[in-house]
This record gives C-alpha cells, sequence and structure tokens, in this order.
C-alpha cells in the first residue's frame, strides 16, 4: 500500500542530466528574450520609417493642388513672348517681372518641401515619369524619344506626383511606337 508521500515521489535525476536540463531552459529563455528584443527593435525601425514618410508625403495632396497655381504662372509667363515685352511700358514689365520673381519663390517652396520637377533634359521616355500624350515628327530625335515637354512632370521625394506630359519622336516610317510601361 502506498502512503500520499509516496505518489508524489519523483525519483531523482542524475546531477548531469539536472544541469543539462537548466542549460537548456536557459538556453531557451535567452534565444525568447533576444527574439522579443530584435522584434521590438524591429517594430521601433518601422514606426521610425512610418513616421518619416507621413511626414514627407503627408503634403501630396497640397502640393499636387498648388502646382496647378505653378502651372498657370508659367502660362502667364509664356503667354507673353520676349520680344513683345520690350515694347511694354515700364509698369508692365514690373508686373512680368513679379509675376516671374512669385514663380520662383513658389518653386523654391515646394522645393524646400521635397517636390521637385522632373528631369527631362536627356530625352529619353521613361513611362514610369512621363505620359505621352502624342507622337509627333522626330524633327532628328530617335523613336521614342522625348520631343516638346507640355507639361513638367513632379516628384515628391522619390515618389511620383505627377507625370511629365510630353509629345515623343514618331518612328519615321510612319509606324507608331509603344509607350505603354
Amino acid at each position: 500500500m502506498m502512503s500520499g508521500d509516496e505518489e508524489d515521489y519523483v525519483p531523482e535525476a542524475n546531477g548531469d542530466d539536472e544541469l543539462a536540463a537548466l542549460r537548456a531552459e536557459a538556453a531557451e529563455a535567452r534565444d525568447r528574450m533576444l527574439r522579443a528584443l530584435a522584434e521590438a527593435d524591429n517594430m521601433r525601425k518601422r514606426a521610425e520609417r512610418d513616421r518619416l514618410e507621413a511626414s514627407q508625403y503627408a503634403i501630396t495632396k497640397f502640393a499636387r493642388d498648388i502646382l496647378a497655381v505653378a502651372d498657370n504662372f508659367q502660362r502667364a509667363i509664356e503667354a507673353l513672348p520676349a520680344d513683345a515685352r520690350a515694347h511694354l511700358s515700364p509698369q508692365a514689365k514690373s508686373v512680368i517681372e513679379g509675376v516671374e520673381a512669385t514663380e520662383r519663390q513658389l518653386l523654391a517652396a515646394l522645393e524646400r518641401y521635397g517636390v521637385r520637377p522632373i528631369d527631362t533634359s536627356d530625352g529619353r521616355f521613361d513611362p514610369n515619369l512621363h505620359q505621352a500624350i502624342a507622337e509627333v515628327p522626330g524633327e532628328g530625335k530617335p523613336p521614342g524619344s522625348i520631343v516638346n515637354v507640355v507639361q513638367v512632370g513632379y516628384l515628391i521625394g522619390d515618389r511620383l506626383l505627377r507625370p511629365a506630359m510630353v509629345t515623343v519622336a514618331r518612328k519615321e516610317d510612319g509606324q507608331g511606337i509603344d509607350t505603354r510601361a
């Protein structure tokens, strides 16, 4: 017959087995702790990245709206050709200079907030940055290259805010080119 003490009796483990079990338990606890620290560090980095993105791209909608104002300034400046400016009164010249100065100031303010124009100086069409609105005679340019920028495109940070509206050179044989991405 067994007494109550005998039911709870566990034979003593060998000292080496007990030490090995404790070491394994400690290693497992250390591994869990390192994983928890790594996860906490990853969450901190992700939160910082999200915060930076939110602050950098928070003005996207506002910047897109302001670009319409910048376009109107550009149209106003282009509406008066350089040869016509020579015949303007001093007051009218001052107005034009004021419009130009205001446009420069607006573009500089946009640039301070990470909004910058898309560079089209290399003449290569990139469907990720440009929107082809027409194919025109190449005027000596290779097929598919940019002939004219109709509307300047802009980036905010490294993201596309508005594609540049461009005309591209068509193939000389009269067949169109594929400008889709």
